[in-house]
């Protein structure tokens, strides 16, 4: 079954750096579309940034363009998310995507606190 694993949240000062990391596995990873949601309380998920499954397509939510990177290395399964100036309303629970079998399937997230 699909399986997503994301890694890398924890608590950083506004200014600084995290990399997120998604572990994929159940379908064929280099075949589809990668994205990275987040959400905070009270909110909707939002679309932070995506990927297309050769690498060569990203898109970005506006908040985030020049300040996050994401990436894939199909080879390892592996979606990345880097995340530089980090603003306290970046704070949010990240989760790796990918719409599979019809439908859109999530990881359980990780928590990204931005904070002095």
């Amino acid at each position: 079954q699909v399986q997503l694993v994301e890694s890398g949240g924890g608590l950083v000062q506004p200014g600084g750096s995290l990399r997120l990391s998604c572990a994929a596995s159940g379908f064929t990873f280099s075949n589809y579309v990668m994205t990275w949601y987040r959400q905070t309380p009270g909110k909707e998920r939002e679309l932070v940034a995506s990927m297309s499954s050769a690498g060569d397509i990203t898109n970005y939510a506006d908040s985030v363009k020049g300040r996050f990177t994401i990436s894939r290395d199909n080879g390892k399964n592996a979606l990345y998310l880097q995340m530089n100036t980090l603003k306290p309303e970046d704070t949010a629970v990240y989760y790796c995507s990918v719409f599979s079998l019809g439908r859109r399937r999530w990881g359980q997230g990780t928590q990204v606190t931005v904070s002095s």
